[in-house]
């Protein structure tokens, strides 16, 4: 009898933290007006970013928007942009299932997502940015999965598993993708736990199905099946799978 409350209260939490808001947030997806094929979406610049002429200062950006689809109802599509300084354009690198898996530019810096606008993850500029973005590059050029067929779009390796790879790597970057992006979680060849280089975040997962996160940029997380649920404590607020986070 008391295995089957156990039982019965985990389902219920289950369902309340992380199904109930994955059904509504499907729901309130489904009224809404999207394109039916990627190639009659909106790819253009979403105007967030200025023209890169227009600074000298180097700049790093993480990038995170809605995908296509079904998928968009609970999930998120994320990349990265680096300017060194003095540069008169951005470069952009994506993760996708397709063609050459690590993309260059196939994209403008901060385009729309399948005609959802892209939420700005972190900003970095200045000389700080012009120190990080070596260390960018270096994690980009050291993750495990950059070759044709490193990609399964659940639970991982997937684009949200390569940007998530490069903020653990390079933590000066000082964040955490949003609950949303499904793919995040899961670390590189297998691993059950990861430290953050600092030693501020760390993460257990199995294979990114089922684990959690704690530390100064993840505040506390714990994901199931893709979904995160969790609150941050430096910048307080609270993550809802499928919705994203709310808080300052």
């Amino acid at each position: 009898m008391t295995t089957f409350i156990f039982l019965k209260r985990l389902f219920l939490a289950i369902f309340a933290i992380y199904l109930l808001p994955t059904f509504a947030s499907a729901g309130w997806w489904a009224l809404q007006d999207r394109p039916a094929r990627w190639s009659e979406a909106n790819w253009g610049s979403a105007g967030i970013l200025p023209e890169a002429s227009q600074s000298d200062e180097a700049a790093v950006y993480v990038f995170s928007a809605k995908t296509g689809g079904l998928k968009g109802a609970v999930a998120s599509h994320a990349w990265i942009v680096t300017k060194e300084k003095g540069a008169r354009t951005y470069t952009r690198y994506d993760k996708v299932g397709w063609g050459s898996p690590i993309r260059r530019n196939h994209r403008p810096a901060d385009a729309f997502w399948y005609s959802n606008r892209p939420e700005l993850v972190t900003k970095i500029t200045g000389e700080d940015a012009q120190a990080l973005i070596p260390k960018v590059e270096a994690a980009i050029a050291a993750y495990p999965y950059a070759e044709p067929g490193g990609y399964t779009i659940w639970p991982g390796p997937n684009s949200n598993t390569f940007v998530a790879h490069v903020l653990r790597s390079v933590p000066e970057l000082g964040a955490v993708l949003p609950p949303h992006a499904v793919g995040r979680d899961y670390l590189p060849d297998g691993a059950f736990v990861h430290l953050d280089q600092d030693g501020k975040d760390l993460h257990l997962t199995i294979r990114g199905l089922i684990g959690l996160s704690a530390g100064v940029r993840s505040g506390f997380e714990v994901h199931f099946l893709g979904l995160v649920a969790g609150i941050d404590v430096m910048r307080p607020g609270i993550k809802i799978p499928a919705f994203g986070r709310i808080g300052v």
